[in-house]
C-alpha cells in the first residue's frame, strides 16, 4: 500500500507541475502540442521497445496473445454497449457518446499508468492491448462521426504508428531471443525513463485549460460512471473467471477505465456534432480519471 500511495503522490505532483507550467505560461499551446508529439512519437515508442527487451519470462508471449484477445473482445463489447446505452440521446450527443465509449485516452494515459502499477511487464501488455484499440479508433470510431468505414485506411494508420511499430519490433526481438548491445539499450532506456513524467506533465497542461463552470452535466456524469466504473467492473468480473494472470487482468481493467479520447472533441468540431458537449465529455472524465484509476490500481495490486 505504501507503493500505491507513493505512486499516487508522484502522479499528483507531476500533474500539478504540468498544470502550473501551463497556467504561468511557461509553455504555450504550440509548445504543449510539440511536447505531446514528442511523447507519442519518441518517448513512448522507446519505452515500449525497452519493455519488450527487459528479460521477460517464458509465459510472456502467451500472455501477450491472451491480452490481445481480451482487448478485441472489449472493443467489440464497447461498440455494442455504446449503441444500446446511448440510443435515446439526441443525435449529435449520441454520436459523441458512442465514440467516447469506443475510444478512450488509453493510448496516452494508459501506458504510464500500467507501467506505474505493474512495471515494464505492465507496459508491454498495455502496448499489445492498444493495437486493437487503435484499429477500432480509426475504423468504427471514425465511422461513428463520418459514416464512412475504410478498414484498409484504418489499418494503414495503425501499422505505421510509431507505438505499434515499436510493439511489433519488440515482439519479434523478444520471440527471437535477441539482445541489443548496450550502445543501443542505454540510450533507449534513458529516453524511456521520461515516460511517466512527460505523460503526466502534458495531462496537467490539458487540465489547466479547463473552465470548471462548463463541466457539470448529468449526461456527462452518467457517461463517466459507465466509462470508468461500470465497463471496467464488467471486465474485472469476466477476467476473474478466465484463466489469466493477475497482471493481465489488472492491465485490461485499468485500460478499460480510461477517460474519453481527446479526439472526441476534435472530430465533433470537424463534423459539427456538438463540439461543446464533446469537450465536456473529455474534460470531466479526464478530471475524474486520476482518483478513479488510483482506486482501481489499489484494488488490482
Amino acid at each position: 500500500m505504501d507503493d500505491v500511495f507513493l505512486l499516487e503522490w508522484t502522479i499528483f505532483v507531476l500533474l500539478a507541475l504540468g498544470f502550473l507550467t501551463k497556467r504561468i505560461r511557461l509553455v504555450n499551446r504550440e509548445g504543449q502540442k510539440n511536447l505531446t508529439d514528442l511523447y507519442l512519437y519518441m518517448v513512448l515508442p522507446c519505452n515500449i521497445l525497452t519493455s519488450f527487451l527487459s528479460g521477460a519470462g517464458p509465459d510472456v508471449l502467451r500472455n501477450c496473445m491472451v491480452i490481445f484477445a481480451i482487448s478485441v473482445g472489449i472493443q467489440i463489447f464497447c461498440v455494442l454497449y455504446g449503441k444500446f446505452m446511448w440510443r435515446r440521446a439526441e443525435e449529435n450527443r449520441r454520436i459523441c457518446l458512442r465514440y467516447a465509449t469506443i475510444c478512450s485516452n488509453a493510448g496516452c494515459l494508459g501506458s504510464p499508468i500500467a507501467e506505474g502499477f505493474f512495471g515494464s511487464i505492465g507496459l508491454m501488455y498495455a502496448s499489445v492491448y492498444l493495437i486493437p484499440v487503435r484499429v477500432m479508433m480509426w475504423s468504427e470510431g471514425l465511422a461513428t462521426f463520418s459514416g464512412e468505414k475504410d478498414f484498409r485506411a484504418a489499418l494503414k494508420k495503425v501499422i505505421t504508428h510509431p507505438c505499434v511499430l515499436a510493439c511489433i519490433v519488440g515482439c519479434v526481438l523478444m520471440a527471437a531471443g535477441v539482445t541489443l548491445p548496450q550502445a543501443l539499450m542505454k540510450p533507449l532506456s534513458t529516453v524511456s525513463q521520461c515516460n511517466t513524467a512527460m505523460a503526466m506533465l502534458v495531462i496537467g497542461m490539458i487540465l489547466a485549460d479547463i473552465d470548471p463552470k462548463t463541466i457539470f452535466n448529468k449526461t456527462v456524469i452518467w457517461y463517466t460512471i459507465n466509462r470508468m466504473l461500470i465497463l471496467p467492473l464488467i471486465v474485472y468480473l469476466v477476467c476473474l473467471v478466465l484463466p489469466v494472470s493477475d497482471v493481465v487482468r489488472g492491465v485490461a481493467v485499468l485500460l478499460t477505465a480510461m477517460p474519453a479520447a481527446a479526439t472526441t472533441s476534435m472530430l465533433a468540431a470537424k463534423y459539427e456534432r456538438d463540439p461543446g458537449f464533446a469537450t465536456t465529455l473529455v474534460v470531466f472524465s479526464t478530471l475524474c480519471s486520476i482518483p478513479l484509476l488510483m482506486v482501481w490500481g489499489a484494488i488490482l495490486r
